[in-house]
Protein backbone atom coordinates (compact mmCIF):
# COMPACT_ATOMS: atom_id res chain seq x y z
CA UNK A 1 0.00 0.00 0.00
CA UNK A 2 1.46 3.78 -0.63
CA UNK A 3 0.98 6.59 0.70
CA UNK A 4 -2.02 7.58 -1.96
CA UNK A 5 -3.87 4.31 -0.80
CA UNK A 6 -4.65 6.00 2.55
CA UNK A 7 -8.02 6.88 2.94
CA UNK A 8 -8.01 11.31 4.18
CA UNK A 9 -9.77 10.06 7.33
CA UNK A 10 -6.89 7.95 8.75
CA UNK A 11 -5.10 10.33 10.68
CA UNK A 12 -6.68 13.74 10.62
CA UNK A 13 -5.29 15.86 13.66
CA UNK A 14 -6.89 15.01 17.40
CA UNK A 15 -9.06 17.30 18.56
CA UNK A 16 -7.21 18.67 21.65
CA UNK A 17 -10.84 19.01 23.42
CA UNK A 18 -11.82 15.56 22.72
CA UNK A 19 -9.29 13.92 25.26
CA UNK A 20 -5.75 14.12 26.70
CA UNK A 21 -2.99 13.75 23.95
CA UNK A 22 0.35 11.75 24.45
CA UNK A 23 3.18 12.64 21.82
CA UNK A 24 5.28 9.51 20.76
CA UNK A 25 8.70 9.40 18.78
CA UNK A 26 7.47 6.82 16.45
CA UNK A 27 11.42 5.93 15.27
CA UNK A 28 13.01 5.70 18.20
CA UNK A 29 13.58 2.04 19.63
CA UNK A 30 15.01 -1.71 17.83
CA UNK A 31 11.53 -2.93 16.19
CA UNK A 32 10.71 0.53 14.61
CA UNK A 33 7.74 2.13 13.88
CA UNK A 34 5.46 -0.68 13.22
CA UNK A 35 5.79 -1.50 16.70
CA UNK A 36 5.39 1.30 18.33
CA UNK A 37 1.78 2.58 16.62
CA UNK A 38 0.76 -1.40 17.09
CA UNK A 39 1.11 -0.23 21.08
CA UNK A 40 -0.86 2.64 19.91
CA UNK A 41 -3.36 0.96 18.85
CA UNK A 42 -3.83 -1.42 22.14
CA UNK A 43 -3.79 1.79 24.23
CA UNK A 44 -6.28 3.59 21.53
CA UNK A 45 -8.79 0.42 21.90
CA UNK A 46 -8.53 0.44 25.76
CA UNK A 47 -8.73 3.88 26.43
CA UNK A 48 -11.65 6.44 24.36
CA UNK A 49 -10.24 9.44 26.22
CA UNK A 50 -6.42 9.73 24.60
CA UNK A 51 -5.10 11.13 21.38
CA UNK A 52 -1.83 11.06 19.72
CA UNK A 53 1.31 13.32 18.21
CA UNK A 54 2.93 10.88 16.11
CA UNK A 55 6.55 11.78 15.05
CA UNK A 56 8.83 10.39 12.14
CA UNK A 57 8.68 9.67 8.51
CA UNK A 58 4.78 10.29 7.31
CA UNK A 59 4.68 8.39 4.65
CA UNK A 60 5.59 5.17 6.45
CA UNK A 61 3.56 6.39 9.84
CA UNK A 62 0.25 7.19 7.42
CA UNK A 63 0.73 3.49 5.94
CA UNK A 64 0.51 2.23 9.46
CA UNK A 65 -2.07 3.86 11.09
CA UNK A 66 -4.20 3.72 8.69
CA UNK A 67 -4.09 0.09 8.86
CA UNK A 68 -5.41 0.62 12.49
CA UNK A 69 -8.97 1.05 13.24
CA UNK A 70 -8.53 2.23 16.62
CA UNK A 71 -6.71 4.90 15.53
CA UNK A 72 -8.63 6.81 13.04
CA UNK A 73 -10.01 9.88 13.78
CA UNK A 74 -7.01 10.18 16.74
CA UNK A 75 -3.30 10.96 15.66
CA UNK A 76 -2.09 14.20 14.20
CA UNK A 77 1.22 12.87 12.21
CA UNK A 78 4.37 15.22 12.05
CA UNK A 79 7.26 14.46 9.39
CA UNK A 80 10.66 14.55 11.02
CA UNK A 81 13.29 12.85 8.80
CA UNK A 82 15.93 12.28 10.82
CA UNK A 83 16.37 9.21 13.18
CA UNK A 84 18.55 9.26 16.42
CA UNK A 85 19.72 5.42 16.82
CA UNK A 86 20.72 3.86 19.76
CA UNK A 87 24.81 4.19 18.70
CA UNK A 88 24.16 8.29 18.83
CA UNK A 89 26.03 9.75 21.60
CA UNK A 90 24.08 12.90 23.28
CA UNK A 91 26.80 15.24 22.73
CA UNK A 92 26.08 14.46 18.75
CA UNK A 93 21.96 14.53 19.26
CA UNK A 94 22.47 17.50 21.33
CA UNK A 95 24.35 18.83 18.04
CA UNK A 96 22.35 17.59 15.29
CA UNK A 97 18.98 16.45 16.94
CA UNK A 98 16.97 19.52 15.40
CA UNK A 99 14.27 17.51 12.73
CA UNK A 100 14.40 14.30 14.39
CA UNK A 101 11.61 12.38 15.63
CA UNK A 102 13.02 12.39 19.19
CA UNK A 103 13.28 16.20 18.90
CA UNK A 104 9.57 17.04 17.92
CA UNK A 105 8.11 14.37 20.36
CA UNK A 106 9.74 16.23 23.29
CA UNK A 107 8.48 19.91 21.51
CA UNK A 108 5.26 19.05 21.47
CA UNK A 109 5.32 18.78 24.89
CA UNK A 110 7.81 22.01 25.32
CA UNK A 111 4.69 23.69 23.20
CA UNK A 112 2.07 22.75 25.41
CA UNK A 113 0.41 20.78 22.32
CA UNK A 114 0.63 17.06 24.63
CA UNK A 115 0.60 16.40 28.19
CA UNK A 116 3.48 13.95 28.23
CA UNK A 117 5.71 12.11 25.37
CA UNK A 118 7.02 8.98 25.04
CA UNK A 119 10.07 7.20 23.28
CA UNK A 120 11.83 3.65 23.43
CA UNK A 121 14.62 5.92 21.59
CA UNK A 122 18.48 6.34 23.07
CA UNK A 123 17.89 6.84 26.52
CA UNK A 124 20.90 9.34 27.18
CA UNK A 125 20.16 11.21 24.06
CA UNK A 126 16.33 11.39 25.07
CA UNK A 127 17.58 12.84 28.66
CA UNK A 128 19.95 14.83 26.78
CA UNK A 129 17.39 16.30 24.65
CA UNK A 130 14.59 16.79 27.05
CA UNK A 131 17.08 18.80 29.71
CA UNK A 132 17.92 21.20 26.76
CA UNK A 133 14.37 21.56 25.13
CA UNK A 134 12.52 21.38 28.60
CA UNK A 135 15.17 22.63 30.95
CA UNK A 136 15.25 21.43 34.53
CA UNK A 137 12.66 22.07 37.28
CA UNK A 138 14.17 25.01 39.61
CA UNK A 139 15.63 23.81 42.54
CA UNK A 140 16.96 20.51 40.81
CA UNK A 141 20.25 19.89 40.25
CA UNK A 142 19.99 16.15 38.55
CA UNK A 143 17.35 14.80 37.25
CA UNK A 144 16.58 11.23 37.96
CA UNK A 145 14.75 8.25 36.09
CA UNK A 146 11.91 6.50 38.31
CA UNK A 147 10.84 3.22 37.58
CA UNK A 148 7.76 0.89 39.21
CA UNK A 149 9.02 -2.30 40.86
CA UNK A 150 6.39 -5.29 41.34
CA UNK A 151 6.15 -5.69 44.91
CA UNK A 152 4.20 -6.89 47.49
CA UNK A 153 2.24 -3.69 48.42
CA UNK A 154 -1.54 -3.38 47.74
CA UNK A 155 -0.75 -0.98 44.81
CA UNK A 156 0.98 -3.68 43.24
CA UNK A 157 4.63 -1.78 42.82
CA UNK A 158 7.12 0.30 44.75
CA UNK A 159 8.95 3.21 42.75
CA UNK A 160 12.58 3.42 42.68
CA UNK A 161 14.75 6.09 41.22
CA UNK A 162 17.22 6.70 39.89
CA UNK A 163 18.06 4.53 37.55
CA UNK A 164 20.49 5.45 35.13
CA UNK A 165 19.81 9.49 34.39
CA UNK A 166 22.97 10.29 35.98
CA UNK A 167 25.37 7.71 37.46
CA UNK A 168 26.77 10.41 40.64
CA UNK A 169 24.35 11.96 43.44
CA UNK A 170 25.10 13.63 46.58
CA UNK A 171 22.95 14.63 49.67
CA UNK A 172 21.22 17.02 48.11
CA UNK A 173 20.24 15.24 44.82
CA UNK A 174 18.82 12.59 46.91
CA UNK A 175 16.33 14.66 48.74
CA UNK A 176 15.33 16.09 45.59
CA UNK A 177 14.19 12.28 44.62
CA UNK A 178 13.00 11.48 47.65
CA UNK A 179 10.57 15.05 47.02
CA UNK A 180 9.99 13.81 43.30
CA UNK A 181 9.37 10.34 43.88
CA UNK A 182 6.63 10.65 47.14
CA UNK A 183 5.03 13.34 44.61
CA UNK A 184 5.05 10.39 41.52
CA UNK A 185 3.89 7.63 44.46
CA UNK A 186 0.66 10.05 45.19
CA UNK A 187 -0.33 10.94 41.49
CA UNK A 188 0.88 7.71 39.97
CA UNK A 189 -0.12 5.54 42.48
CA UNK A 190 -3.09 7.12 44.61
CA UNK A 191 -0.56 7.10 47.79
CA UNK A 192 -1.44 10.23 50.37
CA UNK A 193 1.28 9.42 52.21
CA UNK A 194 4.11 7.52 50.41
CA UNK A 195 6.75 5.83 52.18
CA UNK A 196 10.32 6.81 51.39
CA UNK A 197 13.10 4.30 52.15
CA UNK A 198 17.14 5.44 51.32
CA UNK A 199 19.06 2.09 49.74
CA UNK A 200 21.85 0.96 51.64
CA UNK A 201 23.76 -1.71 52.40
CA UNK A 202 22.15 -2.08 55.13
CA UNK A 203 19.41 -0.93 57.48
CA UNK A 204 22.04 0.38 60.61
CA UNK A 205 22.70 3.77 61.38
CA UNK A 206 26.60 3.44 60.67
CA UNK A 207 26.61 1.78 57.96
CA UNK A 208 27.04 3.63 54.30
CA UNK A 209 29.01 6.69 52.59
CA UNK A 210 29.18 9.98 54.30
CA UNK A 211 26.34 11.25 51.58
CA UNK A 212 23.78 8.58 52.78
CA UNK A 213 23.71 9.51 56.17
CA UNK A 214 24.00 13.39 55.22
CA UNK A 215 20.67 12.54 52.79
CA UNK A 216 19.11 10.84 55.58
CA UNK A 217 19.18 13.98 57.63
CA UNK A 218 18.12 16.06 54.98
CA UNK A 219 15.49 14.01 53.80
CA UNK A 220 14.07 13.31 57.55
CA UNK A 221 13.84 16.97 57.91
CA UNK A 222 11.52 16.94 54.72
CA UNK A 223 8.78 14.80 55.34
CA UNK A 224 6.30 17.42 56.61
CA UNK A 225 6.79 19.84 53.91
CA UNK A 226 7.14 16.98 51.28
CA UNK A 227 3.91 15.22 53.09
CA UNK A 228 5.52 11.44 53.18
CA UNK A 229 6.74 9.13 55.48
CA UNK A 230 10.49 8.23 56.01
CA UNK A 231 11.25 4.59 57.36
CA UNK A 232 14.90 4.46 56.93
CA UNK A 233 17.79 2.95 55.68
CA UNK A 234 16.36 -0.15 53.26
CA UNK A 235 18.23 -2.79 51.05
CA UNK A 236 18.21 -4.73 48.32
CA UNK A 237 15.99 -7.38 49.49
CA UNK A 238 13.33 -4.71 50.80
CA UNK A 239 12.82 -3.30 46.95
CA UNK A 240 9.66 -5.60 46.49
CA UNK A 241 8.79 -5.64 49.75
CA UNK A 242 5.74 -4.35 51.86
CA UNK A 243 7.86 -1.70 54.17
CA UNK A 244 8.64 1.05 51.70
CA UNK A 245 6.77 2.59 48.68
CA UNK A 246 9.47 4.76 46.92
CA UNK A 247 13.47 3.75 47.17
CA UNK A 248 15.80 6.46 46.86
CA UNK A 249 19.08 5.57 45.09
CA UNK A 250 22.02 7.09 43.08
CA UNK A 251 21.63 6.28 39.10
CA UNK A 252 24.80 3.56 39.09
CA UNK A 253 23.20 1.59 42.06
CA UNK A 254 19.84 1.93 40.75
CA UNK A 255 20.33 0.76 36.93
CA UNK A 256 22.13 -2.66 38.13
CA UNK A 257 19.15 -3.05 40.40
CA UNK A 258 16.80 -2.76 37.63
CA UNK A 259 18.51 -4.75 34.79
CA UNK A 260 19.23 -7.28 38.12
CA UNK A 261 15.64 -7.58 37.93
CA UNK A 262 14.30 -7.74 34.22
CA UNK A 263 16.95 -10.58 34.15
CA UNK A 264 16.06 -12.32 37.22
CA UNK A 265 12.23 -12.21 35.85
CA UNK A 266 13.47 -13.91 32.22
CA UNK A 267 15.28 -16.34 34.17
CA UNK A 268 12.47 -17.39 36.51
CA UNK A 269 10.29 -17.52 33.26
CA UNK A 270 12.14 -20.02 31.52
CA UNK A 271 13.30 -21.86 34.54
CA UNK A 272 9.08 -22.48 35.01
CA UNK A 273 8.69 -23.18 31.30
CA UNK A 274 11.36 -25.80 31.20
CA UNK A 275 10.64 -27.55 34.12
CA UNK A 276 7.05 -28.06 33.02
CA UNK A 277 8.09 -28.79 30.13
CA UNK A 278 10.22 -31.84 31.34
CA UNK A 279 7.55 -34.76 31.60
CA UNK A 280 4.31 -35.61 30.53
CA UNK A 281 3.37 -35.32 34.32
CA UNK A 282 4.66 -32.35 34.83
CA UNK A 283 3.18 -30.93 31.47
CA UNK A 284 -0.04 -31.86 32.91
CA UNK A 285 0.65 -30.29 36.16
CA UNK A 286 1.04 -27.36 34.12
CA UNK A 287 -2.18 -27.75 32.83
CA UNK A 288 -4.21 -28.05 35.93
CA UNK A 289 -1.84 -24.70 37.14
CA UNK A 290 -2.68 -22.96 34.17
CA UNK A 291 -4.63 -20.18 35.14
CA UNK A 292 -2.15 -19.36 38.36
CA UNK A 293 0.55 -19.35 35.95
CA UNK A 294 -0.74 -17.16 33.60
CA UNK A 295 -0.99 -15.03 36.83
CA UNK A 296 2.10 -15.51 37.84
CA UNK A 297 3.55 -14.39 34.10
CA UNK A 298 1.70 -10.87 34.03
CA UNK A 299 2.57 -9.93 37.43
CA UNK A 300 6.41 -10.31 36.26
CA UNK A 301 6.21 -9.51 32.68
CA UNK A 302 8.60 -6.49 32.33
CA UNK A 303 6.44 -5.44 29.35
CA UNK A 304 3.53 -4.52 31.99
CA UNK A 305 5.78 -2.31 34.07
CA UNK A 306 7.66 -0.60 30.96
CA UNK A 307 8.41 2.87 31.24
CA UNK A 308 10.63 4.90 32.67
CA UNK A 309 10.00 8.62 33.81
CA UNK A 310 12.32 11.45 33.81
CA UNK A 311 11.72 13.19 36.75
CA UNK A 312 12.83 16.84 37.20
CA UNK A 313 11.85 18.72 34.26
CA UNK A 314 9.25 21.09 32.68
CA UNK A 315 7.65 18.64 31.25
CA UNK A 316 6.67 14.89 31.73
CA UNK A 317 8.60 12.46 29.01
CA UNK A 318 8.16 8.58 29.60
CA UNK A 319 11.22 6.46 28.25
CA UNK A 320 10.50 3.08 27.29
CA UNK A 321 12.33 0.21 26.82
CA UNK A 322 14.04 0.29 23.28
CA UNK A 323 12.81 -3.55 22.52
CA UNK A 324 9.90 -3.19 24.17
CA UNK A 325 7.26 -4.75 21.51
CA UNK A 326 3.31 -3.22 21.26
CA UNK A 327 2.53 -4.67 24.94
CA UNK A 328 5.43 -2.57 26.15
CA UNK A 329 4.43 -0.05 24.40
CA UNK A 330 1.21 0.25 25.50
CA UNK A 331 2.62 0.35 28.94
CA UNK A 332 4.55 3.25 28.69
CA UNK A 333 1.56 5.25 27.15
CA UNK A 334 -1.01 4.14 29.79
CA UNK A 335 1.42 5.22 32.35
CA UNK A 336 2.11 8.86 30.35
CA UNK A 337 -2.20 9.06 30.15
CA UNK A 338 -2.31 8.49 33.85
CA UNK A 339 0.63 11.30 34.73
CA UNK A 340 -0.65 13.98 32.20
CA UNK A 341 -4.43 13.44 33.29
CA UNK A 342 -3.47 13.97 37.14
CA UNK A 343 -1.92 17.17 36.24
CA UNK A 344 1.16 15.69 37.82
CA UNK A 345 3.69 18.05 36.29
CA UNK A 346 2.11 21.10 37.95
CA UNK A 347 1.97 19.22 41.40
CA UNK A 348 5.41 17.92 41.20
CA UNK A 349 6.84 21.31 40.47
CA UNK A 350 4.87 23.27 43.55
CA UNK A 351 5.71 19.90 45.58
CA UNK A 352 9.45 20.23 44.96
CA UNK A 353 9.99 24.21 45.67
CA UNK A 354 7.93 24.11 48.57
CA UNK A 355 9.79 21.14 50.65
CA UNK A 356 13.11 21.94 49.26
CA UNK A 357 12.67 25.87 50.16
CA UNK A 358 11.53 24.47 53.65
CA UNK A 359 13.80 21.68 54.31
CA UNK A 360 16.88 22.83 56.84
CA UNK A 361 19.98 23.20 55.79
CA UNK A 362 18.73 22.40 51.74
CA UNK A 363 20.17 26.08 50.92
CA UNK A 364 23.56 24.75 52.11
CA UNK A 365 23.50 21.50 50.44
CA UNK A 366 22.89 22.72 47.46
Amino acid sequence: MTDRDVPPSAAPAPDPGAGVVISVDAMGGDRGPAAVVAGMAESASKNPDIRFIVHGDETELRRLVGRRKALAGRCDIRHAGGVVTMDDKPSQVLRKGDGTSMWSAIESVKTGEAGAAVSCGNTGALMALSMLRLRKLPGVNRPAIACLWPSLNPQGFNIMLDVGADIRADAHDLLQYALMGASYARNGLGLSQPRVGLLNVGTEEHKGRAELKQAQDLILAATDAGKFDYVGFVEGGDLPSTRVDVIVTDGFTGNIALKTGEGTAKLVGTLLKDAFANSIMSKFAALLAMTSLKRLQKRIDPRRVNGGIFLGLNGTIVKSHGSADATGVSAAIKLAFTLASSGFQDRLAARVAQAAASAPGTEAAS
